[in-house]
């Protein structure tokens, strides 16, 4: 693909910050001691990158989501969890908002999301509802003004940290279907809010992970988020976001993989030789840089549907999550092949990409899911 000055420039700005900032003792400390460092959030707020598709009304950027595929893509190339701190408010913290919010609600909740002044988690997933997200249990029962919360959210990135949590609860209590689910904003200060122990994850460490627990937790009707009853359309439209940044991660992350595995190919010798003149090797790369490419045609053309408004975007956006992604753990296992022993070892880089990316195919609905969307989507015509 050809890319505009504009877009030009947006990498630059990425790369740059990514080169200064995300250096190897950065996130060796991450790595050890499990926190991502406040202030370097604070720099990427800073730096715009927590809006960059935010209306400048609200604090943000007001770019393109090519935009916002360019800036993972960099950052993915130095930092897996640095991005996961930056499409949290790009795609399900600040999507929702987008999607469904009130003008008040808006000036709320999304212009701190932008900033990086305010976390919002996104809380859909439960102990029993994965995958089949219409299935879920969390009640929301109508007080008077309030509605009374009551659930359990699971595997909610930011959750320790958060300020709000958008969560997803069941209002039409005859239904058992994804019908008759509405969001709301919930203050993660509010009585009856609390969280579970921080998971202990293979990788992405330095964003924590963790469940949301909701006993008569008690919602103002102003943080009804969208329609009543309408809340599962508006967690789908999010996942749609949510997926062409989990495809420009990986992107992001598989690229990475290929610049280290190129360098070590040139720098490692044996039988005489670089281990590059190798033709196995040799082939190898080519294969991941193949590959790599189309995932990243993929991806774009999904980012520009979506700048388009295209019908044709919910196809596209799993076309590339799941390309994208499964391409990116492929490559991610060769560049670890491709080091040896030495792929091994905490020290270099691709065993932390390798543990990263393994989440790619699973989160924000995994590589099966993907199929059945394509599949649905195609078969339905």
């Amino acid at each position: 693909m050809i890319f505009s000055e504009k877009h030009d420039l947006v990498r630059k700005l990425a790369r740059d910050f990514a080169e200064a900032e995300l250096t190897k003792e950065v996130l060796d400390e991450i790595e050890e001691t499990g926190t991502y460092p406040k202030e370097l959030l604070a720099k990427m707020g800073k730096a715009g990158f927590f809006g960059v598709k935010t209306p400048k009304k609200y604090g943000g950027q007001g770019s393109d989501y090519l935009s916002y595929v360019i800036v993972l893509e960099e950052l993915g190339r130095a930092s897996a969890v640095t991005d996961i701190w930056v499409s949290a408010p790009n795609s399900l913290g600040g999507g929702p908002l987008m999607l469904s919010g009130t003008e008040e609600q808006l000036e709320k909740y999304l212009r701190p999301v932008a900033t990086g002044e305010g976390i919002m988690a996104f809380g859909l997933t439960e102990p029993g509802a994965g995958s089949d997200a219409g299935g879920t249990t969390t009640t929301a029962v109508q007080d008077g003004d309030y509605w009374v919360l009551n659930g359990r959210k699971t595997f909610i990135t930011t959750a320790p940290v958060a300020d709000w949590c958008i969560v997803y609860a069941r209002t039409d209590l005859t239904r058992k279907d994804s019908r008759g689910i509405s969001a709301f904003i919930v203050d993660m200060k509010l009585p009856g809010v609390s969280c579970g122990k921080p998971e202990h994850k293979m990788g992405i460490i330095g964003c924590p992970t963790s469940d949301v627990i909701l006993e008569d937790v008690r919602v103002h009707k102003d943080d009804l988020l969208g329609e009543l009853n309408r809340g599962f359309q508006n967690a789908m439209k999010t996942l749609d976001i949510g997926r062409i940044g989990v495809a420009a991660m990986s992107i992001g992350v598989a690229q990475g993989a290929l610049d280290e595995a190129i360098k070590y190919a040139k720098e490692r010798k044996q039988f005489g030789k670089r281990i590059a003149d190798h033709q196995a090797i040799g082939f190898m790369i080519a294969d991941m840089a193949t590959k790599l490419q189309a995932a990243k045609e993929l991806v774009y053309r999904a980012a520009q549907l979506k700048d388009a408004n295209s019908p044709e975007t919910g196809t596209a956006a799993s076309m590339a999550k799941y390309y994208a992604t499964e391409m990116c753990n492929e490559i991610a296992a060769k560049a670890v092949q491709i080091h040896g022993g030495y792929g091994y070892i905490k020290e270099y880089k691709v065993e932390r990409i390798y543990r990263d990316c393994r989440v790619f195919t699973i989160f924000e609905g995994t590589s099966q899911v993907q199929q059945m969307v394509i599949s649905g989507n195609l078969l339905k015509k």
